[in-house]
């Protein structure tokens, strides 16, 4: 199968796919010293996927409130989202927009650019499409994808904290959609 006609191989409808926020999530994993690994995620997420006729015009756009991070201790996160770190006052969201997306089956690469504050760098994601389930107490029909990458802070200018905090941070996205509505 070619990707030209990959998109055949996803049970997709052409459309507008709703983001289900109740069963998607934003994860990232940071080294803290250089020893151990600090897991947090995002509470807040909107995103939307745009299914066209062609994989070439598959597209996704996401934006993440930054001020919405959880650690999973207080004292960290509101000195994360302070001024001398994230800076959430100047820089409120991160946003992901995909330029190209490839593949086949089960796996497939997301080309993109994600912003954070007023710095814009291409960022390319492995994802996993988890498959097309109708739900039985409503007929609607739900797909999942996971997706992975990272990202260095310095490239964004979050170049905070050098030694204490690590410059690679890895990123999942699980995140499901909701089919369109026909006739909607």
């Amino acid at each position: 199968m070619t990707n030209d006609t990959a998109l055949t191989a996803l049970p997709l409808a052409a459309g507008q796919w709703a983001l289900d926020p109740f069963h998607s999530s934003v994860n990232f994993t940071i080294r803290h010293l250089g020893i151990a690994k600090v897991r947090g995620r995002f509470e807040r997420l909107e995103a939307e996927l745009f299914v066209g006729e062609r994989v070439e015009d598959v597209r996704i756009s996401a934006t993440v409130d930054l001020a919405s991070i959880d650690t999973g201790n207080a004292d960290r996160d509101a000195h994360v989202r302070a001024s001398d770190l994230l800076d959430v006052a100047k820089r409120p969201t991160m946003t992901y927009r995909s330029t190209r997306v490839s593949g086949e089956g089960e796996d497939w690469t997301m080309e993109g650019e994600l912003t954070i504050g007023d710095v814009t760098r291409p960022v390319t994601l492995a994802v996993e499409f988890g498959g097309l389930v109708e739900v039985p107490m409503d007929g609607s029909r739900h797909a999942g994808f996971e997706a992975t990458g990272e990202i260095r802070r310095g490239d964004f200018g979050l170049d905070f904290a050098p030694g204490l905090l690590g410059d690679v941070v890895k990123i999942q996205l699980d995140m499901q959609f909701v089919e369109p509505k026909e006739n909607a």
